[in-house]
C-alpha cells in the first residue's frame, strides 16, 4: 500500500528526532557499561524500565497517534514511545542510530489457545486477572499440543523493507532483522491449558502426565528453533535487545568465533527460560518438572538469562547446573540478602523492585526510595542490574514512574 503524504511526514518527523537522539554520545557510553555489566564487571547498577503501562502515560498528547494507515500507526507507536521514554524516564535505555524493520513471519502456533474469564478492566490495553478453563485433563489431551509450522513471507518483507526506506531516506538507516528475542516459557503456557491449580496438584497426583505433557512442548519449541534456523530467520541479540525479563544483551562474547554472519544459529544467541508459576514449588520438584526440561533449551545458546517473577533465592543450587547462565532474575518476591548471598559475584543479579510502590493510593516517593535502597544493600558485593518491569498501573499519573526513575539513578550512583 502506499503510504500517504501527511503519514510519511509524521513518520519523517519522527524519525529524525530518533536519529537526533541517537547520535548523542551518551549512548554509546551507556552501551559499553551494559557490555561490561554483562561480562560481570562491577560497575554501578545499571537501571532499566520496562513494560510500561502506556495507556495511561500520555501527557499533552505526546503518545498521541497521527497516522491514518494501520501499519504506519504501529510504527508510529513504536518512534513515540521510545521518544517519550527518553524525554520522561530515560535510565540507562540506549537508542540505536537506526530502525529495525521485522521479516514477515507466520507461525501455526501449538494448537491450543488459552480459554479463561477476563476480569472486566477500566481502559483497553490494561493487565487483566484471568481464570482459566481447562483444556488438558487427561492423558490423551497432550496430543492437542501440535508441533508449530513457521513460513517466512520473503516477498511481504521485502516490500515492508523497501517502504520503511522510502520513508524514512535520508533521515535515519532502517535494517532488516528476524527473530532476535527467544523468550521461552513453557510452564506459562501450559496452566493456560491445564488450569494453574490442575497442573501444580498434578505434579504431585500425576507426575509422569506432567511429564509427558512439558515434555511435549518442550518438543514443539525445539521443533519451532529448528525451523528458525534452517530458514535462516534468526538475528543477533549481542547489543540492544533485552536478555530475557533484564536489561539488553550487549556482549563482546557473542556471536561464537566460527560465527558465519550469514547464518545465526542458537549458539550465537541470549537464550532465557523461566517457570513463573513455579513460586512456591520446592527447588527438588521445580529441578525434576521444569528445569530438567527447559536445560533441552537452554543448552542450544551461547548465554543464558533465567527467571522473571518467581523467586529463585533457594534455587541457585539447581541454577548452577546450566553451564552458560549469565543473568539470574531475583523477583520482588525474592530474599534478596539471600539471593545475593548464592549469587555472589559468578551471575548478574537482576533486581526486580516490586512495581507496587508505583500503585499506591497516594505516591509516596521517599518509601519508594527506601525500599530501593534497601534492596541494593542487601545486593552488595553482586553485579546488579535493576529492571523495573510488570507495572500494572501508576493510577494515570505518569509523574510517579518519572520520579521513580529519577530516584533510581540517584541510587545506583550511591550505590557505586
Amino acid at each position: 500500500m502506499a503510504v500517504s503524504h501527511d503519514d510519511k511526514t509524521i513518520l519523517r518527523d519522527l524519525g529524525k528526532q530518533i536519529a537526533e537522539i541517537a547520535a548523542l554520545p551518551v549512548h554509546k557510553e551507556k552501551a559499553d557499561l551494559w557490555r561490561r555489566l554483562n561480562g560481570l564487571e562491577k560497575v554501578r547498577p545499571l537501571v532499566l524500565i520496562s513494560e510500561t503501562p502506556w495507556p495511561e502515560m500520555d501527557v499533552d498528547g505526546e503518545l498521541a497517534l497521527g497516522c491514518a494507515d494501520s501499519w504506519c500507526r504501529q510504527v508510529e507507536r513504536g518512534l513515540r514511545r521510545t521518544l517519550y521514554q527518553w524525554r520522561h524516564m530515560p535510565a540507562d535505555m540506549v537508542v540505536e542510530p537506526r530502525l529495525w524493520c521485522p521479516l514477515v513471519i507466520h507461525d501455526t502456533g501449538f494448537g491450543l489457545e488459552g480459554e479463561a474469564d477476563v476480569a472486566s478492566v477500566e481502559c483497553a490495553g490494561a493487565i487483566t486477572s484471568r481464570h482459566f478453563r481447562p483444556q488438558i485433563t487427561k492423558p490423551e489431551d497432550i496430543k492437542k499440543i501440535k508441533m508449530p509450522e513457521v513460513t517466512h513471507d520473503a516477498e511481504a518483507s521485502e516490500r515492508r523493507y523497501q517502504q520503511m526506506c522510502e520513508i524514512f531516506d535520508d533521515v535515519i538507516p532502517v535494517k532488516q532483522r528476524g527473530i532476535s528475542g527467544c523468550w521461552f516459557a513453557p510452564w506459562d503456557e501450559l496452566v493456560t491449558w491445564w488450569g494453574v491449580q490442575e497442573a501444580l496438584t498434578d505434579l504431585a497426583l500425576r507426575p509422569e502426565m506432567v511429564h509427558a505433557a512439558v515434555a511435549r512442548l518442550v518438543d514443539a519449541h525445539l521443533h519451532r528453533l529448528r525451523q528458525w534456523e534452517d530458514l535462516n530467520l534468526l538475528a543477533l541479540n549481542n547489543g540492544n535487545v533485552g536478555a530475557g525479563s533484564g536489561g539488553p544483551g550487549y556482549t563482546d562474547e557473542l556471536p561464537q568465533p566460527d560465527f558465519d554472519p550469514k547464518h545465526v544459529r542458537p549458539i550465537d544467541l541470549w537464550g532465557s527460560a523461566t517457570p513463573q508459576i513455579f513460586s512456591e514449588v520446592s527447588p527438588e520438584m521445580h529441578w525434576e518438572f521444569a528445569l530438567k526440561h527447559e536445560m533441552r533449551w537452554l543448552e542450544r545458546f551461547g548465554l543464558t538469562y533465567y527467571g522473571c517473577c518467581e523467586p529463585l533465592h533457594l534455587k541457585m543450587g539447581i541454577l548452577r547446573k546450566i553451564p552458560n547462565l549469565r543473568k539470574v532474575s531475583m523477583s520482588p518476591m525474592a530474599d534478596k540478602a539471600k539471593g545475593a548471598e548464592e549469587i555472589g559475584a559468578d551471575y548478574v543479579f537482576s533486581l526486580k523492585p516490586n512495581p507496587a510502590v508505583l500503585a499506591w493510593d497516594r505516591w509516596n516517593p521517599d518509601e519508594a526510595r527506601r525500599t530501593l535502597r534497601e534492596d541494593l544493600d542487601k545486593a552488595r558485593g553482586c553485579v546488579v542490574e535493576v529492571i523495573m518491569k510488570d507495572i500494572s498501573t501508576v493510577r494515570h499519573e505518569p509523574q510517579r514512574l518519572w520520579e521513580w526513575c529519577e530516584i533510581a539513578m540517584q541510587e545506583a550512583e550511591n550505590f557505586a
